[in-house]
């Protein structure tokens, strides 16, 4: 096959257009441009056309990447997904192979960009401030595929939850005094935001509510 033409593209900055002599359409960057010294009239055997292809699915990986990263952070594996999904039109092709997306991976993981550990704090921290305890942000870390040998450390920065679980209480109240159903019907709701019992039984003792330990 020959590339028939070679423009840069009028829309985005460094990017390359490349129209092949049956009409196809390719999208590289420069550094295809440069790495492949492509040119028009250029015949490019199968195993070039196979590299180059590689080559510009790689740089649009790690385009979109850098974009996805620079709306919000993300994990490791949330970033693979994304980079390998297949699009809502089913005739096309993921943007990525799933090797692809993991090179893109590690080589953002390398220049900092992303960062599993600082997410996993990232994420504790936001579920922390709005008021869910340890069980609920567990849930958040495993569901956005934070390893669990992180889960710990990000964890033990937050604070004690015993403020956060009194302001909770005290909402709920309104000012009245608590009655057994009342305080009841509050650790149910605690405990629905992942709060450990512990914590929500020290809690409730303040407010007057008693248990009876089990030998």
């Amino acid at each position: 096959m020959r590339i028939a033409r070679l423009e840069p593209s009028s829309r985005v900055p460094g990017r390359w257009l490349v129209w092949l002599d049956d009409g196809a359409l390719v999208r590289v960057t420069e550094q295809e441009v440069v790495s492949f010294a492509l040119y028009a009239g250029m015949e490019l055997s199968d195993e070039t056309w196979a590299e180059l292809e590689s080559a510009a699915r790689l740089s649009a990986a790690r385009e979109k990447a850098v974009s996805l990263l620079a709306a919000r952070p993300l994990s490791r594996r949330e970033l693979i997904e994304k980079l390998t999904a297949r699009p809502r039109d089913r005739e096309k092709s993921p943007l990525a192979t799933p090797e692809e997306a993991g090179a893109v991976a590690g080589r953002l993981e390398e220049l900092g960009y992303l960062d599993d550990g600082a997410y996993a704090k990232t994420v504790a921290r936001h579920y922390a401030a709005k008021g869910y305890g340890e069980r609920k942000i567990r849930d958040e870390l495993y569901r956005r595929g934070v390893p669990r040998a992180l889960w710990d450390e990000a964890l033990e920065e937050l604070e004690d939850p015993a403020e956060e679980i009194d302001a909770f209480v005290r909402k709920k109240l309104r000012g009245e005094a608590p009655d057994p159903a009342a305080l009841k019907r509050i650790s149910d709701a605690l405990a629905r935001r992942g709060y450990r019992w512990d914590d929500i039984r020290d809690a409730l003792r303040r407010y007057g509510a008693e248990w009876e330990e089990s030998i």
